[in-house]
């Protein structure tokens, strides 16, 4: 079972203090009130300063039991206590952790529960709640027909949380998930099916036939179908196929041309635009009746084609010509063609629609396109044969085959008579190229805060994660046991599902009581709710697999003392104690991101197995068991933490 432990020394405690003075100077006294509520709503109110927070966590399971294991909807409905209306767009925290009685009657509940928060939210100080309400996971996709879950926020010292793994019918190609993040298709080319995956559960749910050779596939702006780019060896079989994204039916295939498809759609989804290589067209589909329109002519070879909402038109990226072809998206007449260089290929347009960025992959060059006068206003240096181009507010990132550095080109920077800024950091050691076969899917994928990347090194099999404004990696993710080739990323974070209706689907942790911390800024708002999970009778422990229980007497160490983790090792349903193992191992790091070392564990007797740590530097330090011996790995199943106080106050008992 998984345990964080939590420490209440002396740098830990000021910190909290004072991030709890900064927010509660001005609070005034917590106010609980039994609010009557509807049938249709159950669990525990809170009002305060005029808000009223109805809290509720919903099982999924039939009987509608919490359970271990199981999945549930975490909601708080925020409301004004005095008229009823739903409070929008307020944006609240919240954090599962267990119960913790002893800080409850030594603080107070109310205190206990403010100090926690503080800790959670200096979470790069301090230890972690054992769910983040707040959280995202990163999806990736693997060379075999695999695709891993990731948890980055319990993945750092070089350790990955793979939370699971989800298995395919055949290799993955490419992949796209709706807005909520709740459900994701992958094409599969040698099953001729979409693979759908429910990404609240993090399982496949269907595959659907998909016309020969899908690889491309792409949503609608409303979600409403499923576009999929058939790579067909006719030109009977070569064109898209389309499916209806919620009852997971083939509706159409339309033979648009022969080639590989781009794909990008109107604003309004009432015409999808799908480029046919080896015919040098652009094929225009009337959605409504899903039939071709038109059939233009862009070039001799359309490698890409983008959207841009600003000027309403779509940008047709012809590889062999050098030029780009502008076409109306309501006229569907062309209106410009930009001409460029031989060696264009993707292309991708800021969020709102201003700048436009073609990669030339021959001259390794981003050419940027501005949207409001349709012409090439920069012509900027990249990293070597640039493949893959991402957004976020602040930069586009430009990923190169021949290179592992990543280009950052500053947003701000560019405009008319403007000297543009780009930068770069290396995503690993080696070029992606020399990984050999890559699908379409992209190795770069923008964080849920837009302000940071994940980026998949394919040579090294490590996703990196980029925070904007630092020089290098912050840390990295190793895909063991699968060779990584693309990333995505999956946000969990509470979302406003209806007006004032904030909610989150989490896994149930093992069977507790458990405080649901929530926290609002506007008013001041911290208060810990109550849940119960229950044990699940049928989850027997099979036998051989091992669990590692840590037995830490001290939660806290003076920087310089000698420490020595102690923990026991059990199996089976009776937790049978599993001596005499030689391979047992501690590995241990402090957070963020310093380098992890290794000591070999020592089997004491009767199931204990103890090892002196060197922990010389003051911070918050994670301790992994493994003992390869019985399929224990160094993952989150086999961790706790301890907290190295630097000052001599924790001595002295102050």
């Amino acid at each position: 079972m998984n345990r964080t432990i939590r420490i209440a020394g002396c740098a830990l405690v000021v910190a909290a203090v004072l991030l709890w003075l900064g927010i509660w100077r001005t609070a005034p006294p917590t106010m609980l009130s039994e609010v009557a509520l509807p049938d249709t709503w159950s669990g525990q109110t809170l009002a305060r300063d005029g808000v009223a927070v109805d809290f509720k966590v919903q099982a999924l399971a039939e009987d509608g039991v919490l359970r271990e294991g199981g999945f549930a909807d975490v909601q708080f409905r925020v409301t004004d206590s005095n008229s009823g209306q739903p409070l929008s767009g307020v944006n609240p925290g919240a954090w599962l952790d267990p119960e913790t009685v002893a800080a409850d009657k030594a603080q107070g509940r109310e205190q206990s529960c403010k100090s926690r928060v503080g800790v959670f939210l200096k979470s790069s100080i301090g230890a972690r709640p054992m769910l983040d309400l707040n959280s995202y996971f990163l999806l990736v996709m693997n060379r075999d027909a695999s695709v891993s879950v990731v948890d980055p926020s319990v993945s750092v010292g070089g350790i990955t949380s793979t939370m699971a793994r989800i298995d395919l019918k055949q290799a993955p190609m490419d992949w796209v998930t709706t807005k909520d993040n709740k459900r994701v298709f992958i094409s599969m080319p040698t099953a001729g099916e979409v693979a759908v995956i429910d990404s609240e559960q993090f399982k496949q749910i269907d595959s659907v036939a998909a016309g020969n050779n899908p690889v491309r596939v792409a949503l609608q702006p409303d979600e409403r179908l499923l576009w999929v780019g058939n790579n067909g060896k006719t030109a009977e079989e070569s064109g898209v196929t389309v499916i209806d994204s919620r009852s997971l039916k083939t509706l159409k295939h339309l033979a648009t041309g022969k080639g590989h498809h781009e794909i990008a759609f109107s604003k309004d989804s009432r015409h999808a635009f799908v480029t046919n290589r080896d015919d040098g067209t652009l094929s225009i589909i009337d959605i409504a009746t899903l039939t071709i329109s038109q059939q233009l002519k862009t070039g001799t070879h359309p490698l890409s084609v983008a959207y841009s909402p600003l000027s309403q038109a779509v940008y047709v990226a012809d590889g062999q010509d050098g030029s780009v072809t502008v076409v109306d998206t309501s006229s569907l007449a062309v209106r410009r063609i930009i001409k460029l260089s031989q060696g264009l290929g993707p292309m991708g347009f800021t969020a709102d629609g201003r700048f436009g960025i073609a990669l030339n992959t021959l001259e390794n060059r981003a050419e940027v396109i501005d949207a409001a006068t349709n012409a090439r206003i920069h012509s900027i240096d990249v990293s070597a044969e640039p493949y893959q181009v991402v957004f976020t507010k602040a930069y586009a990132y430009v990923r190169g085959l021949a290179s592992a550095k990543v280009t950052m080109i500053n947003l701000a920077s560019l405009g008319e008579g403007r000297t543009p800024i780009s930068q770069g950091f290396e995503a690993g050691p080696q070029a992606p190229r020399l990984a050999g076969d890559l699908p379409l899917a992209s190795s770069l994928a923008v964080s849920r805060d837009d302000n940071a990347v994940f980026v998949v090194n394919p040579v090294d099999n490590t996703t990196y994660f980029y925070a904007e404004g630092m020089n290098a990696p912050m840390s990295g993710y190793p895909n063991r046991g699968q060779v990584a080739r693309a990333a995505m990323v999956i946000d969990r974070s509470l979302r406003e599902v209806e007006p004032g209706l904030y909610s989150a689907r989490i896994k149930l942790p093992p069977a507790g009581r458990f405080d649901v911390a929530f926290l609002l800024n506007q008013p001041n708002i911290i208060h810990c709710f109550s849940a119960l999970v229950e044990p699940d009778s049928n989850l027997a422990q099979r036998p051989g697999v091992p669990k590692v229980e840590f037995m830490l007497d001290k939660s806290t160490a003076d920087l310089g003392d000698p420490y020595v983790v102690r923990f026991r090792i059990v199996e089976g349903q009776h937790k049978t104690r599993r001596s005499g193992v030689k391979d047992v191992q501690v590995r241990y790091f402090r957070a963020p991101t310093s380098r992890a070392q290794q000591v070999a564990a020592l089997d004491v007797g009767n199931g204990v197995y103890e090892a002196p740590v060197t922990l010389d530097q003051s911070g918050a330090w994670y301790l992994h068991v493994r003992a390869a011996s019985l399929g224990a790995n160094f993952d989150d199943k086999t961790f706790a933490s301890v907290r190295v106080l630097p000052c001599d106050d924790h001595r002295r008992g102050n």
